[in-house]
């Protein structure tokens, strides 16, 4: 297990500095052509790589991140019942939409996200999906203390909240990434909200409550497992996660929203930033508050076990070297 977490952890960071540079050279390198062509000719060619792969590279590693995470803290069942759907659902309203322009309005996909499915969807974007859904919804299902306080309304807050979330980071990312000087996609007809159309909004609420029910409905069918020795011990006796265990959803979702808003910002996007703090980051930040710490007794369960842990390794290390001594007084 614990090389599981240090695997989350490398994927991790890199997702975040992956999209540090993205920005860098979105924002600083791209409009100065001049910067470019003083590199040499290694750095030209690793530019071009990384504005062609970069941006399937940061989705790709905050996929891994989130994935590893989940398998680890809520069981294989309860990660592919979320993974499987999002990632489908998800593709199914994207190629809908690309081709009739139902449920988000008419747009096109560009170059920059990778290969493209049926050629109008780049296989990114489910991803990307899986990630900031499965981070919103458990924002929102633990901070309602959905899981130990079952109730239709507890369920369906969380389903309307981990959707708003989701839709909130929308808000600013998809006005920056139309607009900015290497787009990702474009929008056919132009709307009237900084060039989206209000539909667009209605079919990422829809799109990510539907994946995110249907997980809903899933995951009833099966407890909660939590497969990792670490979060067991830390967590409570009531099945739900605590807020330490809600840091790499939060992580994930302030990280990518941060990411839309430097961009929004820097096309001189306001409107949407706010709204987006407003309705997303404001109510994340919040959940992960409200929701309950580890308690003392499982602090203290910890260290009991982490304790007992080195001990028994102490003991079979010197109950192993003690073989190896005799052996060496024989010999001589």
């Amino acid at each position: 297990m614990k090389q599981l977490v240090m695997a989350e952890r490398f994927c991790l960071i890199g997702h975040i500095v992956s999209m540090a540079f993205g920005l860098a050279g979105l924002l600083l390198v791209l409009p100065n052509p001049g910067l470019i062509l003083s590199l040499p000719a290694s750095g030209q060619t690793f530019f071009q790589w990384s504005m062609a792969g970069g941006g399937v590279v940061y989705i790709v590693l905050g996929t891994a991140a989130v994935a590893i995470y989940a398998y680890r803290t809520l069981g294989w069942w309860r990660w592919l019942a979320f993974m499987v759907p999002s990632v489908f659902i998800s593709l199914g309203s994207e190629l809908l939409g690309t081709s009739t322009g139902f449920p988000f309005g008419h747009y096109g996909y560009l170059s920059g996200l990778g290969y493209k499915i049926a050629g109008l969807v780049p296989v990114t974007i489910p991803l990307s999906w899986f990630y900031l859904g499965l981070a919103s919804y458990l924002l929102a299902r633990t901070g309602l203390n959905s899981e130990e306080k079952p109730s239709w309304w507890r369920h369906l807050g969380a389903i309307a909240l981990g959707a708003l979330l989701l839709t909130s980071w929308d808000f600013v990312l998809d006005p920056a990434m139309s607009q900015t000087a290497a787009p990702f996609w474009e929008w056919k007809t132009p709307g009237a909200f900084f060039g989206m159309p209000y539909q667009n909004f209605f079919g990422w609420f829809g799109t990510g409550a539907v994946f995110m029910t249907v997980a809903a409905i899933l995951w009833s069918k099966k407890p909660f497992a939590n497969q990792d020795a670490y979060s067991t011990l830390t967590r409570d006796a009531s099945s739900t996660l605590t807020r330490s265990q809600l840091n790499l959803p939060l992580t994930v979702y302030l990280g990518n929203f941060a990411f839309a808003t430097v961009m929004s910002l820097a096309a001189g996007i306001w409107i949407p930033v706010g709204l987006g703090l407003l309705l997303g980051v404001a109510p994340a930040v919040t959940l992960w508050w409200v929701t309950k710490p580890a308690s003392a007794s499982a602090a203290l369960n910890l260290a009991v076990n982490t304790a007992t842990a080195n001990l028994a390794s102490s003991e079979t290390s010197r109950k192993t070297e003690t073989p190896v001594a005799s052996v060496g007084v024989a010999q001589k």
